[in-house]
């Protein structure tokens, strides 16, 4: 089963994880010839059918996995403040209030700790799965008068519609654009933009090129370049930081930091030690888009 390495704090309690490496690069990873030649000569044998099937069913997995998991599967993400500044440094002034959009909040595990965290915040959060909505608002800590939680298919659901337009200062994608299908991540960057300030930044972490998860994934599970299905219908994409940057440009943003972070996933019980690699980066919002 694959799904528990849909981020560094899922699954199995025994596993602790290395330190951040600063200045390492995915070119960090050594690859062994086996590895590279089965990545280089690796053709999608997913039909099209299939493809499409998945593409139509996202919604429904992506419930299916809340619906089995519920609230047990990630960890709290108490490290969002340690790693994002800006969370805390945007401010203009010490009392503001500050305006967030979690995009893709699951079951608020980034939420709730910044909610406990810094009382002068306001929190819009969403998701694709309705499962997931209903989870966070049954949480004891959800206050409407602190958070606004919704379903939201960033993809074709205008953020307009629950967020006011150019409200927003501080945006984290945090293990959600990978879930997107590639043709439509820039649909996505352009929905969060409309509701962001103007240079308001869009903070951000998913898998990077080589990731131990995406070594894992054979050809049958392969659906187009860096781009895999698991075993439960949820889909991922790994990203090379370049990459990353051109998607976020073409989308009107400028990117502040992008590069690799490279940690270990240390499971004792087992004696295994697997490389991770993320993509940790912020965009700044470069220009309004027209609204539409």
């Amino acid at each position: 089963m694959i799904a528990p390495e849909k981020e560094e704090e899922a699954g199995c309690k025994d596993e602790t994880m290395s330190p951040d490496v600063p200045g390492q690069t995915s070119a960090s990873i050594v690859l062994s010839p086996e590895e590279l030649d089965r990545l280089s000569s690796e053709r999608p044998l997913v039909s099209d059918f299939k493809r499409m099937k998945l593409e139509k069913e996202a919604q429904k997995n992506w419930d299916l996995f809340y619906k089995r998991n519920t609230t047990n599967f990630f960890k709290d993400r108490h490290w969002t403040t340690r790693e994002f500044e800006e969370l805390r440094a945007c401010r203009k002034f010490e009392s503001q209030r500050l305006v967030l959009l979690e995009a893709g909040c699951g079951v608020g595990n980034c939420i709730f700790p910044l909610l406990e965290d810094d009382l002068n915040i306001f929190v819009y959060a969403c998701d694709f799965s309705p499962r997931a909505v209903e989870f966070v608002k049954k949480n004891p800590l959800y206050c409407p008068e602190r958070c606004c939680a919704f379903q939201c298919d960033l993809t074709k659901d205008d953020l307009r519609e629950n967020v006011p337009e150019g409200s927003v200062d501080v945006v984290t994608l945090i293990f959600v654009l990978s879930a997107i299908h590639p043709e439509k991540m820039k649909l996505a960057l352009q929905n969060i933009s409309r509701v962001l300030k103007p240079e308001g930044i869009v903070l951000f972490r998913d898998y990077g090129l080589y990731d131990h998860a995406m070594l894992r994934f054979k050809a049958c599970s392969k659906l187009r370049e860096n781009f895999y299905v698991r075993q439960d219908g949820t889909r991922s994409y790994f990203f090379s930081k370049e990459i990353l940057a051109e998607l976020f440009e073409e989308a009107g943003f400028q990117p502040v930091a992008n590069d690799y972070v490279l940690r270990e996933t240390v499971n004792k019980k087992e004696g295994l030690c697997v490389p991770r690699v993320f993509l940790q980066s912020k965009f700044n919002k470069t220009s309004q888009l027209q609204s539409s």
